[in-house]
């Protein structure tokens, strides 16, 4: 396991800016108001020769009594309680305050191998003199000046910090000297013949297909590399983006289902800013939860930051395989969750319909099947999605969402094999006749799925840019009721290889008839 690495200190002293530095990315909110971090981010780096996990805090107010700011702190002490260093990062400029000190005294009795960052020191003149600043006078040893901005200072701080960590242990000694023998070795040709590697210039003649394109299918994958691409996807963690209007519940269901206080929940709209991930397994399946900032109607959004809670909410569910839509059920069905719903389905991303807080609604099953019913016509253009009534306050049928988000997880990267693709096509042509399209019927030949997450099937044909939408429809109703699949399907209608050759040839032949 990798040592853990706490970023603390008072509210606005610079503790996300300085975590993006060391993770070389932004991935924490950065704003020059205090109170903008609250819950706990992780990220793995290499410092130094090791690999670490730094742990980004909300601001520490020791004392406070707002119910808010309280849950922050206890964030911030859990961090503190598992971590094996602490980074404990001041503001240079304000110089020490009484905030500072009692954040010090905490981290004394905690035990922990302590190094002081003094911050916003942004030119060598300012870091000379930080060297006999106040800071001293915490007790918690060296003081470094840095500047998390610009990065001064910060790989010295970074190697004092390493130097306290606890020696490597067994697992961690394997993992490195596993990632150095592997960058070393030379690769051979086994290699290359394993990875299905071809030299240039030697690839064979097998594939040159009929000048016609007649009968031509899109070609198979090989079984190697089938195989291969399937035991990617067991092991490729399952990620979760839960996300919803504000306060409809989406921290409480994440603690809920990690069965711990993971995020900061309160009855406050917009607590949650940063997009936090939270790993768990659940039946031998690795998943990444995703809490996401509530997102609210563009034209409502007024502050800077709030923006950029909405944008880093949307992308988290661009990346996901799967969006919980959560729901109030006191307030169900509001343009904002349809435009939510319709967002996921224009994005290509699995969908579950959460509709929480039932518990403050009622208990009646019969109520509950109307309530779906009317919620299903609302959101027709998703009717696909399964819905589930959960409290996750209470935490009734919560475990349902996840069980249902992993089922639609396998079907977002379901692969169907081509025969029976093709037998499909053949009695939806039966059964169903193509209709006319211009001057003449459309013809289909084959079908092939050429794309998951989301499934994406490639139908040839003779007039693709004329195929009606009510026939796209029922094909991909077709689709998802021989393959059950309740996520979102893509067509492609492509020309059949070789068309343009086969016009061209007929056109003398007509010329000379006349």
């Amino acid at each position: 396991m990798k040592p853990l690495v706490a970023i603390v200190g008072r509210p606005n002293v610079g503790k996300s800016t300085l975590f993006n530095r060391l993770a070389r990315r932004r991935i924490a909110l950065v704003e020059d108001i205090p109170g903008v971090t609250r819950d706990r981010h992780y990220w793995d780096v290499e410092c130094e020769g090791r690999f670490i996990t730094i742990i980004d805090t909300g601001g520490f107010v020791p004392g406070e009594k707002d119910s808010l700011l309280q849950q922050v702190r206890e964030q911030a002490q859990l961090a503190v309680e598992e971590c094996d260093a602490i980074v404990f990062v001041t503001d240079a400029r304000a110089g020490l305050t009484a905030a500072d000190q009692e954040v010090a005294t905490y981290l004394r009795q905690s035990g922990k191998p302590v190094v002081v960052a003094a911050n916003k020191l942004d030119s060598e003149s300012q870091l000379v003199q930080a060297h006999a600043s106040e800071f001293f006078r915490l007790g918690l040893g060296e003081v470094f000046p840095i500047s998390a901005e610009h990065g001064l200072g910060v790989g010295t701080m970074m190697e004092a910090v390493v130097g306290k960590l606890p020696p490597m242990d067994d697992e961690e000694l394997a993992a490195k000297a596993f990632a150095e023998t592997a960058l070393d070795e030379p690769v051979t040709e086994e290699d290359e013949a394993a990875f299905g590697y071809v030299p240039e210039g030697e690839e064979g003649e097998d594939g040159e297909g009929d000048e016609d394109g007649e009968g031509e299918a899109p070609a198979a994958t090989p079984i190697g590399e089938e195989a291969e691409e399937e035991d990617e996807e067991e092991e490729r963690p399952i990620r979760i983006a839960i996300i919803g209007r504000p306060n409809v519940g989406k921290s409480t269901l994440v603690n809920a289902l990690l069965k711990e206080k993971r995020v900061v929940a309160s009855e406050v709209p917009g607590t949650t800013r940063d997009p936090i991930d939270s790993e768990l397994k659940y039946k031998d399946r690795q998943v990444i939860l995703t809490d996401t900032a509530g997102i609210r109607r563009k034209k409502t959004i007024a502050h800077r930051l709030e923006k950029f809670s909405v944008v880093a909410a949307l992308k988290s569910m661009e990346r996901s395989d799967v969006a919980v839509l959560l729901m109030d059920a006191t307030e169900p069905a509001v343009d904002q969750d349809a435009k939510l719903a319709g967002l996921a389905e224009e994005k290509g991303r699995a969908l579950v319909i959460v509709v929480n807080k039932w518990d403050l609604i009622s208990t009646d099953q019969r109520k509950q099947e109307i309530f779906r019913e009317e919620l299903k016509y609302a959101l027709k253009f998703v009717h696909y999605a399964p819905i589930v009534f959960t409290s996750a306050l209470t935490g009734s049928k919560v475990e349902k969402v996840l069980e249902l988000a992993v089922e639609l997880a396998d079907q977002f990267r379901y692969r169907s094999p081509t025969p029976q693709l093709n037998r499909l096509l053949k009695h939806i042509e039966e059964s169903h006749p193509a209709p006319i399209v211009g001057r003449g019927p459309l013809r289909v030949y084959y079908m092939a799925q050429v794309g998951t997450a989301p499934p994406t099937f490639a139908i040839t044909c003779n007039r693709p840019e004329g195929v009606p939408d009510m026939y796209r429809r029922y094909i991909t109703n077709q689709l998802r009721k021989t393959f059950d699949l309740r996520v979102p399907i893509r067509l492609l209608f492509r020309e059949r290889p070789g068309q343009e050759k086969r016009a061209a040839r007929k056109r003398p032949k007509q010329t000379g008839k006349r």
